[in-house]
């Protein structure tokens, strides 16, 4: 009765302290029968299985979710320590024990099954009222907060050695399995150019036109460019991928479905953004060098995990030169970001002069609306270091391929500037340089010039010494007219300070939008948005009808675009639930295209 009247009073005197709604059980009973009897029909439950330190866990799951492996369940699993042998508690004698110590049963919303399981093999409880929540900010930032949540309801999954979940089951490893189960698939039509009716026609495959079937003293490869979502930065901007399905986004899910891609279209030349360290080391090296690939790779400065990786088929080409670009300077406060670049010179094996070349870049320049001037000035040092790998002896420049993610969209002054060669900025807010936001909220406007002097890169986009260099060595006719032509850069650029140039004659692969509709293609989709802002640019030679208006002489020789793997609207994406989906494991989708070698 003391305690009963301490239970009342709220007091503490007897140790019980006003402890719930049975003060007269003992404190590990109250516990049992608040843990396992209160919330027996809700999706909390309790763990029953104290092995817990070996849990995955993720956002929007309970703490203490019970994982147990298959082991552990049929052989080595023993009960809690409170279905040891029931002694009634001191206070009183005919306790009896409550009805669920019978037999214990899982209840039927423990949504698991044991088959398939291997001996590392883990399960979870599913959860049918968990949704995805989250801030969702203004931009995609880059976030390394050293958690590495990865989230999978309602499907068993099996650990890796890294430690990461695959789940739903393994995609089928027979690709003709996977071509007959088309389902929620939209198929990439391959479109190749005509030259004759100066149109794109589209056939059902990549088969070869008739009109541009290779010749033996030509030199045919394709290029690919894949921002393929390293699975750092997927886990840190969880909120762009909140109509994605948990199993798709699991890295042991994504990874094949990735190779199976690159093993179908069969690029000569990838180049790939968003490459993991750790992943590319041990899982896509070698998986690509297993199917004759040479890989080079170049990771982001500072705690940044990922990278850009360019690889490409021995049995095609030669390296010649692996040049990486970091677009970090301690010394300038502009430049203060971790993105890189990777600049390879590529010689092909046959049907060439043996002093052909080709020269491949691949970048992942900032996200960031808003800093359009570090934008600019990363694209300038990418453009000064291909200058400097692509640059002949006789002053002209051998055939360039540039991919990448420039997160910048059609249309922008800094696509502008890519294809047009020159760009005015004067007065350019720095927010709409890269066109991602259709309202910038930043107005500041461009400083002139934007980059300091001490970078040593000119407006013309080139290392100021290597300018120097080339009009010391070059002699004769050839010297008066380079020394002429650079006076009148280095003119315009005193008299127009705000003015950019390159050399370049670029061209875009595609026309980012459908000839027929004029609806826009996209290149990555997202919960935020889809956009283009993924490209291949490419020196087009002068008789392709796709080439930009520019200095024509700047290139010995040029390439001839012959075909395209077609893109899709956001209309389409989102019939299959966007980017990524069952079928294509990155937010972006791949770019192809197929090039002739043309020389002079």
């Amino acid at each position: 009765m003391e305690a009963w009247r301490c239970v009342r009073r709220g007091c503490s005197r007897c140790g019980c302290g006003g402890r719930g709604r049975h003060p007269m059980l003992p404190r590990h009973m109250q516990r049992l029968g608040r843990d396992w009897v209160a919330h027996w029909d809700s999706p909390q439950r309790f763990c029953w299985n104290s092995r817990t330190s070996n849990s995955i866990r993720w956002a929007d799951h309970y703490s203490w979710a019970p994982y147990l492996s298959a082991g552990d369940f049929t052989v080595n699993w023993r009960p809690p320590h409170f279905f040891g042998p029931w002694r009634p508690p001191h206070f009183f004698a005919p306790w009896r024990p409550p009805h669920f110590f019978g037999p214990w049963r899982p209840p039927q919303y423990w949504n698991w099954q044991l088959v398939n399981f291997t001996h590392n093999s883990s399960f979870h409880l599913s959860n049918p009222n968990m949704k995805s929540e989250g801030d969702e900010p203004s931009s995609k930032r880059r976030r390394h907060s050293g958690q590495n949540d990865v989230c999978c309801p309602n499907e068993e999954f099996t650990c890796s050695n890294q430690n990461e979940a695959a789940c739903l089951s393994t995609p089928p490893k027979n690709e003709e399995e996977n071509t007959a189960n088309t389902r929620g698939m939209i198929k990439r039509h391959w479109e190749y150019f005509c030259h004759q009716s100066k149109k794109m026609k589209i056939l059902e495959d990549k088969q070869i036109d008739q009109n541009n079937t290779e010749d033996k003293g030509k030199f045919d490869f394709t290029v690919m460019s894949y921002n393929i979502l390293s699975q750092n930065l997927l886990e840190d901007n969880s909120h762009l991928y909140n109509h994605c399905r948990r199993p798709v986004l699991i890295w042991g899910y994504r990874f094949p479905n990735i190779l199976r891609e690159i093993k179908q279209l069969d690029a000569d030349v990838l180049c790939l953004q968003e490459v993991q360290e750790d992943h590319f080391g041990m899982e896509i090296k070698p998986s690509l060098e297993s199917l004759g690939y040479h890989c080079e790779y170049k990771m982001r400065t500072g705690r940044k995990p990922d990278g850009c990786a360019i690889c490409f088929k021995i049995s095609k080409f030669n390296l010649i030169s692996s040049n990486p670009v970091e677009f970090f300077r301690h010394d300038i406060p502009l430049l203060d970001r971790d993105n890189v670049g990777l600049v390879l010179l590529l010689q092909p094996r046959f049907h060439c002069k043996a002093t052909a070349a080709v020269c491949v870049a691949n970048t992942h320049l900032l996200y960031n609306p808003r800093r359009g001037d570090i934008k600019l000035t990363q694209l300038a040092m990418l453009l000064a270091e291909i200058a400097s790998v692509a640059h002949r002896k006789d002053g002209r420049f051998c055939p360039i391929i540039i991919c990448g993610d420039f997160n910048s969209v059609p249309g922008s002054p800094l696509y502008s500037f890519i294809k047009e060669g020159k760009l005015n900025y004067e007065g350019l807010p720095i927010g709409k340089v890269s066109g991602q936001e259709q309202f910038p909220r930043g107005q500041r406007i461009l400083t002139i010039p934007i980059w300091p002097p001490s970078l040593g890169i000119s407006q013309s986009c080139v290392y100021e010494v290597q300018q120097q260099q080339q009009e010391e060595n070059t002699g004769g006719e050839k010297k008066e007219a380079k020394l002429e032509h650079t006076e009148e850069i280095i003119i315009a650029a005193e008299k127009f300070p705000s003015k950019l140039h390159h050399h370049f004659r670029l061209s875009s692969v595609y026309s980012h939008y459908l000839p027929e509709s004029g609806i826009p293609e996209v290149t990555t989709c997202h919960s935020r948005s889809a956009v283009t802002v993924d490209y291949i640019f490419y020196s087009a030679a002068k008789d392709d009808n796709a080439a930009q208006p520019g200095a024509e002489d700047t290139f010995d020789g040029g390439l001839k675009l012959l075909g395209r793997l077609s893109l899709l609207t956001e209309q389409d994406l989102w019939t299959v639930n966007g980017l990524p989906n069952e079928h294509n494991s990155s937010d972006h989708l791949s770019l192809l295209a197929q090039f002739r070698l043309i020389e002079q």
